[in-house]
C-alpha cells in the first residue's frame, strides 16, 4: 500500500470511528494488531456487544465496492485477531460478538454500516 492510501485509510479510520461513537458505540481500541492479523477498530455497543469493525475505502467504484475488499482470507485474518485479542481481554469472553464493516466509497463522510458482514463465532 502506498503513502497516499495509506494515510487515506487512516482518514477514513478516524472517521468512521467519530461516526461510531455519536451512535452511542463505546471505541475501546484502534489498530489492534497481533501475529497475523490487525482490526482496525473495536467497539462495543450500548447493548454490550463487542464488534470487531474493518473499514475499508475505494476512491472509485472502477475496482469495485469496497465491501468486495473483504475477501475470505481477510475474514480469517481479523476472526485469529479477535481471538487473540478475547484471549488477551478476557473480560470480553462472555460478550456476545460480531464483525462488522464500515465502507467508504470516494469522498464520502458517513459510512455504509454493514452489521454481522460476516460469521465468525
Amino acid at each position: 500500500m502506498g503513502w497516499f492510501s495509506q494515510r487515506t485509510g487512516q482518514h477514513k479510520e478516524r472517521q468512521a470511528a467519530r461516526w461510531l461513537k455519536q451512535q452511542g458505540v463505546h471505541i475501546i481500541t484502534r489498530n489492534y494488531r497481533c501475529k497475523g492479523g490487525e482490526i482496525d477498530l473495536i467497539g462495543q455497543t450500548q447493548d454490550k456487544i463487542l464488534v470487531f469493525f474493518e473499514v475499508k475505502h475505494r476512491q472509485t467504484s472502477d475496482q469495485g465496492h469496497p465491501a468486495e475488499a473483504l475477501t475470505p482470507q481477510k475474514q480469517q485474518r481479523l476472526l485469529h485477531a479477535a481471538q487473540r485479542f478475547v484471549q488477551q481481554h478476557p473480560k470480553y469472553q462472555c460478550d456476545p460478538m460480531r464483525f462488522d464493516l464500515l465502507t467508504f466509497l470516494g469522498e464520502q463522510t458517513t459510512p455504509d454500516w454493514w452489521p454481522a458482514a460476516f460469521g465468525g463465532w
